[in-house]
């Protein structure tokens, strides 16, 4: 169980801390692989243990909804090494979708979702780059400020 799991490791070295996967709030899975791609379900933002909440453009400045979209990521990736065991079976982070509660004249959700994929870029190299959409939605689950979701291609055993 000691294997050793270099998208971890990489991920310390720049001061990361992959958090334990949380249990699903409500009726679905975590995760669903089907065909060489792991489907992760969309993440809220935990940071020293407390959901960041509220809305960008009203309460919660680019900067914490960047920090916000980043923990959605941690989250991701817990995710993924609970349901593979290890991130180095990541071939590629195929997609992300990002869901930035915001007012309606907040226009920034790229640069709230960039902490999500600047952080895929800094565990996985040019495998990080991704496909994403940026999405500004009234509200979210729980009043949090950001969900993330993910599509990975992964190798098999």
């Amino acid at each position: 169980m000691s294997e050793v799991d270099s998208i971890v490791e990489t991920l310390s070295a720049a001061g990361f801390t992959l958090p334990k996967a949380a249990a699903p709030v409500a009726a679905y899975v975590p995760t669903v692989l089907a065909g060489g791609l792991l489907h992760v379900s969309g993440q809220l933002p935990f940071v020293d243990g407390s959901l960041v909440i509220g809305r960008l453009g009203e309460d919660v400045s680019l900067e914490h909804g960047q920090a916000a979209a980043q923990a959605c990521a941690l989250m991701l990736l817990a995710q993924v090494k609970a349901a593979l065991g290890s991130l180095d079976r990541v071939e590629r982070v195929v997609k992300l979708g990002a869901f930035i509660s915001s007012t309606p004249t907040f226009t920034d959700q790229p640069k709230v979702a960039n902490g999500a994929s600047e952080l895929m870029v800094a565990a996985f190299g040019e495998a990080g780059r991704h496909a994403r959409s940026a999405v500004g939605v009234p509200v979210l689950p729980l009043g949090a400020a950001v969900e993330v979701d993910a599509v990975f291609a992964v190798r098999a055993h």
